[in-house]
């Protein structure tokens, strides 16, 4: 029966999670969710990550998120790559990279060129690799003994840096520097309100971003609290009769959060596109 990763997690370990909990009943969630040092392999039990040397006195030691996310980057060169080299061999790709050639479309026609407009090539690539790259880190955590790196708050603030790079970049190369601040706040408007409108404007730079982050972030931890909260109730309960409608609405969710992999990978691309068109078309 498929279950979200963290949730096979928790029915092979959860005695011994409870057993060494603080005595909350949700520190065992937050154990299945949060970053760790260590892995959960099956037959393997808990294996630690290997420690790397400190270089001047920094711990460059990858964690359970890092690692994943390595996975995920390599995923997304790998297809790609084959991909590419499909296109070498026929104009006319099949199976798989025919699969990614109608998501790459629908990136390119149904969210970056109607948002972002003229000059939307430039932006392409980048929001292209940010799609996918957000779209695997999703569908990683869905796999047993894997994790959801994109529910790491450090993750998703990252990623939503790199986008508010991009959107500056994007509006400052296109206007200039001195345009494109003189662009951030309205034509028209009277100059004691400028007092006003400029800690404004500078503030609504940084608050995208940040919604960015957040959006991401909350939506891949709520999901999976949900899925560890139900197959809980088994535990917490007592009894195997509340098994079946637990098991029920966690399948459920499971097959929810599959869709919302889908969702939050379109949001977080489009919405990095619409920043991105208005800070390069700052006259519409």
């Amino acid at each position: 029966m498929p279950f979200n990763s963290d949730s096979v997690n928790t029915l092979n370990t959860l005695s011994d999670t409870l057993a060494h909990s603080d005595g909350s009943e949700s520190s065992w969630i937050l154990h299945h969710i949060v970053d760790a040092n260590e892995l959960e392999l099956p037959f393997l039990g808990i294996v630690p990550i290997p420690q790397f040397p400190l270089i001047y006195g920094i711990d460059f030691t990858p964690t359970k998120h890092i690692l994943f996310m390595w996975i995920a980057a390599l995923i997304v060169v790998l297809i790609f790559m084959s991909v590419a080299k499909s296109y070498k061999k026929s104009l006319v790709p099949k199976g798989i990279p025919n699969f990614f050639e109608v998501l790459i479309i629908f990136v390119r026609d149904e969210i970056v060129k109607p948002t972002i407009g003229e000059g939307y090539q430039k932006f392409l690539p980048y929001l292209l690799s940010l799609f996918f790259f957000v779209l695997f880190g999703n569908l990683l955590g869905l796999i047993p003994y894997s994790a959801t790196f994109t529910s790491n708050i450090g993750v998703t603030a990252a990623l939503a840096i790199m986008s508010f790079i991009m959107i500056q970049f994007g509006g400052m190369r296109k206007n200039g520097v001195i345009g494109y601040l003189k662009g951030l706040v309205p034509h028209g408007v009277p100059g004691w309100m400028l007092v006003i409108m400029i800690p404004v404007e500078l503030l609504g730079l940084f608050t995208k971003p940040f919604a960015l982050a957040i959006r991401l972030f909350a939506n891949m931890v709520a999901g999976h609290t949900v899925i560890l909260a139900l197959i809980g109730l088994i535990f917490f309960m007592g009894t195997i009769f509340v098994a079946p409608v637990s098991v029920s609405f966690a399948v459920f969710i499971y097959l929810l959060e599959i869709l919302v992999a889908l969702i939050q990978a379109y949001i977080f691309t489009m919405l990095t596109a619409l920043f991105i068109g208005m800070a390069v078309h700052q006259e519409h």
